[in-house]
């Protein structure tokens, strides 16, 4: 009897695998692995996908988020793809593109394309946010975090609430997004 069995993997600290875990769950995987691990790790030291796939057997399926949670590089994932295939295995990944029970002897095709436009897609990404980064690194711009106000516009904020002005008005006369308004107050209750 076949079994839909689940990989799940985020790569930061601040990301959590429990989302992709329920809705592999949801899609009717009676098993999970689930790892935090950097897409960039080599599978050696991926050790829950190294035991999800010592786990599927012929006519099992394999079920994924999206592609990239299964490798490295293009030439990573298709490899990876061609020998579950060759095992017997199917792929389906939870964003819709792949489905290799309904693709038959196009799969390694249509796998080989997409995994291309993915890896396509994560350089573009990676480039812009380079440029970004330079862009601003040139014209003096943030280059990340919460900007910083001063105590003097801080302490303005709250005389200009307590003497019932709104949070347009406050941005208007301060030059301070209305988020970091409300944060100053949430900050100034607090500390009450």
């Amino acid at each position: 009897m076949s079994r839909s069995i689940g990989y799940a993997r985020c790569s930061t600290t601040h990301q959590d695998t429990a989302a992709q875990t329920a809705e592999l769950k949801g899609a009717g995987c009676v098993q999970v692995f689930a790892e935090k691990v950097s897409s960039r790790a080599p599978l050696e030291k991926r050790h829950q996908l190294r035991a999800c796939l010592e786990t599927l057997q012929k006519g099992d399926e394999l079920v994924i988020s999206k592609l990239d949670r299964l490798g490295r590089s293009q030439v990573e994932v298709i490899n990876r793809l061609a020998d579950l295939q060759e095992k017997g295995i199917h792929i389906r990944t939870l964003d819709g593109l792949i489905n290799t029970r309904g693709l038959g002897r196009l799969a390694p095709l249509v796998i080989g394309l997409l995994t291309g436009l993915s890896e396509v897609e994560r350089s573009l990404i990676q480039e812009r946010t380079r440029e970004s980064v330079e862009h601003r690194r040139k014209t003096g711009g943030n280059l990340g975090g919460r900007p910083k106000t001063s105590e003097k516009k801080e302490r303005l904020v709250l005389r200009l609430r307590s003497e019932g002005e709104s949070y347009r008005s406050i941005r208007d006369q301060t030059g301070i997004s209305v988020s970091t308004i409300q944060r100053i107050l949430q900050n100034q209750e607090v500390a009450s």
